[in-house]
């Protein structure tokens, strides 16, 4: 189970705590410890919900292949849509927050060459191994965990920071609740993992709980000390600048790229993946469903993930593609948790209540988030809806 864990920290610890807590952090004030709580009870009962899912249906495609199944194909089809979009502004996110962290800000060109390089080592053939994991988490945690220590002290010296209003709070549990969302990975992993009936829900919970400490503490320090970073996008250096000086603002610069990278390389994998799910079922262009290199690399489906990633790019602004990838991954998340509660006893690995947490608690943060963000989720998805029925 370790070993799950492992895998689920290098899923998790990313681009949200590098970037999104300092979010989170300037709305929610001295309740942001209060924000990542609630985002982890929301993400612990959706990767049980998701675990239970996987369990029942080894096939690629997540929650869109899961609406088809239990729902109905127009849900299946919107969850589809969700995941496109919300795995795009957060890979966006990823490639503008490797940007800020080189030193270069969080701008659109050294973005788009970030997207460029990771597109072209994953047509290569790329994945990330476990020895790669593990050694992407000992340096991101580890410097996370460095910088946390050294600006403790400061952090509990420095002022008490003004209590956000309650829907600032909601909101940035809804923000927060994004970086939480690699537990999907440890979901799926029946077939690699001993006894997955008891040691995935285990694995699932105990990921959620170690990242959720991690944030605790990172999000403490910077609700005191960081959240006047965030012009950059790189809200930690400047606390590990003040803190432990240059060699520790190099610490953080390295676990920040190695995590960063590594789930911009991950989203691009798996957004292939549900890109060709979705191209074999006609709710893309068929084009999209072609196999090359020996049948191993669906090149069309990386190379059009590439470029809707590379569109959210070309809006230059952390906070708003996180925002977005904030709102579409809790309705897609909200989708998952219907889809659990439609499966039949038999298939049943973890209570009903479970599912009606994650679900409730999904639609209650996302209603929080900017109406803007609903109106563009709302028109990009009725476009793929109207695509898919005249193809039809």
């Amino acid at each position: 189970m370790a070993g799950a864990v492992l895998l689920g920290l290098g899923s998790m610890v990313g681009t949200g705590v590098f970037v999104s807590l300092a979010l989170a952090a300037g709305l929610a004030g001295a309740a942001v410890p209060w924000t990542v709580a609630i985002a982890a009870v929301v993400a612990m009962c959706n990767g049980l919900s998701s675990a239970q899912l996987a369990a029942a249906n080894p096939v690629a495609g997540g929650t869109y292949e899961y609406g088809y199944r239990y729902l109905h194909p127009v849900a299946g089809l919107t969850a589809g849509w969700l995941f496109i979009l919300a795995k795009s502004a957060s890979a966006a996110t990823a490639a503008l927050g490797i940007a800020a962290y080189a030193g270069l800000g969080a701008r659109r060109l050294p973005a788009l060459a970030a997207l460029v390089v990771v597109t072209v080592l994953v047509l290569m053939g790329i994945r990330r191994s476990n020895q790669a994991n593990v050694l992407i988490v000992l340096l991101s945690v580890g410097a996370l965990v460095a910088v946390s220590t050294a600006a403790w002290g400061e952090a509990w010296a420095a002022p008490t920071p003004a209590v956000g209003s309650f829907p600032d709070v909601a909101e940035a549990a809804a923000l927060v609740f994004v970086a939480f969302t690699g537990y999907g990975r440890v979901a799926t992993l029946g077939e690699e993992i001993r006894n997955p009936r008891t040691s995935i829900p285990r694995a699932v919970v105990a990921t959620v709980v170690v990242t959720a400490l991690l944030y605790v503490v990172v999000a403490f320090v910077l609700s005191r000390l960081g959240t006047g970073g965030l012009g950059d996008g790189s809200p930690l250096v400047a606390v590990a600048t003040a803190a432990g000086g240059g060699v520790l603002e190099a610490l953080v610069r390295a676990g920040a790229l190695a995590a960063m990278v590594g789930v911009l390389l991950n989203l691009i994998l798996g957004l292939s993946r549900v890109v060709l799910a979705m191209g074999r079922r006609r709710d893309l262009p068929a084009a999209t469903a072609v196999i090359h290199r020996g049948g191993r690399t669906p090149t069309v489906a990386i190379l059009s993930v590439a470029a809707v990633v590379a569109a959210f790019v070309l809006i230059g602004s952390i906070a708003v593609t996180w925002s977005f990838s904030a709102l579409t991954v809790l309705v897609y998340y909200a989708l998952t948790n219907l889809a659990a509660l439609r499966q039949p006893p038999e298939e049943r690995r973890v209570p009903l209540a479970v599912q009606a947490v994650g679900l409730i608690g999904c639609l209650a943060l996302a209603v929080f988030l900017e109406p803007v963000m609903w109106l563009w989720a709302a028109g990009l998805i009725a476009i793929g809806v109207i695509w898919h029925y005249i193809r039809r």
